[in-house]
């Protein structure tokens, strides 16, 4: 039996980037039961491609309850439907074999993973104030993505002098902007910048040099958009609500290397739950970004545990 339910996640502080702000990760659970054993799978469907809580749960109800996932990668096209599904249906094999996920995979057993910690988008003033009280993370993303981003970059700098930081302009940038901006990331240190210009307008990126290296998140999406990436990005950022799953992740990790694509592997704002099966392909990333969990008022129970060292592997109670 496949069950799906919509569950609310209050945030610990309001989270902004360009397209808006969110008080709160509405998130799809979903549960797979078969032979009294129970996988569970959660996915945050994103309105940026033309996602919603009941259209996802429309798609994951309209499955026949015995879908394997060689045939949920037929039955339903990348998005977070297929992503919840799928990683519940990991969760449950493993759990009738009495396993872990990653020797399923053939993987080896996964280590921590450094996550960066993103700073919501605000004023200048208010986003030194965050960078200043995490300024001991070793790794930072900002949201930026508007006009005037120069002073926020400035600040976050002076907050946080010791930190890598990324960027992540949500699409948010013109040509022109980006190549006003450029000059000063490299001279602030930036390491990364994640989608400068908006998914179908970012041929001009083949045009120019790439000082510090490009990352596709929107542009991004499975296997098949890698191939129209070439030349325009460096890296892309392989997100499971985007690939639809574990399943197309690792399979897109390793096209994307063999194309020559860096990796980075990112989230939506969501729960541990949706955080696990992700650091399975993030051993390989060169950049991790699995801080949904440390943006939610509340988590769900056997959490996973950040420390010095990153974000650590799941639990079985958890995931996996």
């Amino acid at each position: 039996m496949i069950t799906a339910t919509l569950e609310s996640f209050p945030l610990a502080r309001a989270f902004t980037i360009s397209r808006g702000s969110k008080t709160e990760a509405r998130a799809v659970t979903v549960t797979v039961t078969r032979q009294g054993i129970t996988g569970r799978g959660e996915a945050v469907p994103y309105p940026r491609y033309g996602e919603t809580p009941e259209g996802v749960l429309a798609q994951i109800a309209a499955l026949p309850d015995g879908i394997m996932r060689a045939t949920l990668q037929e039955a339903l096209p990348p998005g977070a439907a297929r992503n919840a599904v799928d990683c519940a249906l990991w969760d449950w094999e493993a759990k009738v074999k009495g396993t872990r996920v990653w020797h399923l995979a053939g993987l080896p057993a996964p280590r921590p993973c450094i996550t960066a910690f993103t700073l919501s988008l605000d004023t200048p003033d208010a986003m030194r104030a965050q960078a200043l009280e995490n300024a001991l993370r070793p790794l930072l993303k900002i949201k930026l993505g508007t006009p005037d981003d120069m002073p926020r970059l400035e600040a976050v700098r002076a907050g946080a002098p010791r930190a890598t930081i990324i960027i992540d302009a949500n699409e948010g940038w013109t040509p022109e902007i980006y190549a006003d901006l450029a000059p000063h990331l490299l001279r602030l240190g930036v390491a990364l910048v994640e989608q400068p210009l908006p998914a179908g307008a970012d041929d001009m990126l083949a045009e120019i040099p790439h000082p510090i290296p490009i990352c596709a998140d929107e542009s991004a999406h499975d296997r098949h958009s890698l191939t129209a990436l070439r030349g325009k990005y460096d890296m892309v950022n392989l997100k499971l609500d985007k690939t639809g799953g574990l399943t197309e992740a690792l399979l897109m990790a390793d096209t994307a290397r063999n194309m020559g694509f860096g990796l980075m592997v990112g989230c939506m704002v969501g729960t541990s739950l949706a955080m696990a099966p992700a650091i399975l392909p993030a051993q390989a990333a060169a950049f991790t970004d699995l801080d949904g969990p440390l943006l939610l008022a509340r988590d769900r129970d056997h959490a996973l545990r950040y420390d010095d060292d990153g974000v650590h592997p799941p639990d079985a109670a958890l995931w996996g």
